[in-house]
């Protein structure tokens, strides 16, 4: 009688190291591009994006707009977009991927409403109006700034984070279950002496969870280095 064959037990297909590094690096540039375009859309858009002149009986008189005079659309969705960015790390799955479709949306909407946003001059014709007490009071000299266009640089760093949380976002580690108790695995006292020691020791901090990452920004250190 021949011997029964043994059965093997299924091999477990874990991630290779080159593989986690790219998903560590994909997340540590998210992260990175994702505040750092926030960051600079907020700034440019309070700054001038737009100034002229308005004429008036005895001279002209200096008219000036900044960003959220001409468009408040992309400073608001400048928040929507970090709001997103710190809610991928905090859903799962299908949650993920409507934030990351978000984070994504938001960046794009950044981007073209900054473009439309560079050669527009109705809110300097309006202050215009508003100087000089006419209603169709024309605006002369008028000259844009480049800060539009360091609004849509950040809205590309935005639409880059949405873009890598649709890619990648689903292997990222969520905030939630961090705080594991180390004796759910075991039973009884023993589980309980084992949590007890892990509390007391203290684990350390994985460096690839989300919250570590941002930890990393804050010390000024770059997250996507291996």
């Amino acid at each position: 009688m021949s011997a029964a064959a043994v059965p093997q037990p299924r091999a477990h297909h874990e991630p290779t190291a080159s593989a986690a590094r790219g998903r560590r690096r994909s997340l540590g540039v998210a992260l990175l591009s994702g505040a750092l375009g926030a960051a600079l859309v907020l700034l440019a858009t309070s700054r001038t994006w737009a100034k002229g002149t308005a004429a008036v009986a005895k001279g002209t008189l200096p008219q000036h707009a900044n960003g959220d005079d001409i468009t408040g659309l992309p400073g608001a969705l400048a928040v929507v977009g970090l709001a997103a960015l710190v809610a991928v790390f905090a859903v799962n799955r299908v949650g993920r991927w409507v934030v990351s479709g978000l984070l994504t949306l938001s960046g794009a909407g950044i981007v073209v409403s900054s473009v439309l946003g560079a050669s527009d001059k109705a809110a300097l014709e309006e202050k215009a109006s508003q100087a000089t007490g006419l209603a169709d009071s024309a605006i002369h000299d008028v000259a844009y700034t480049p800060w539009p266009w360091v609004a849509m640089g950040g809205g590309a760093l935005l639409l880059l984070a949405g873009v890598l949380a649709l890619g990648y976002g689903r292997h990222w580690p969520a905030m939630s279950g961090r705080y594991e108790r180390a004796g759910d695995s075991g039973k009884g006292g023993g589980g309980s002496r084992g949590a007890g020691r892990a509390r007391r020791g203290g684990a350390a901090p994985d460096p690839e969870r989300p919250e570590e990452l941002w930890k990393a920004l804050d010390r000024g250190e770059d997250p996507t280095e291996a």
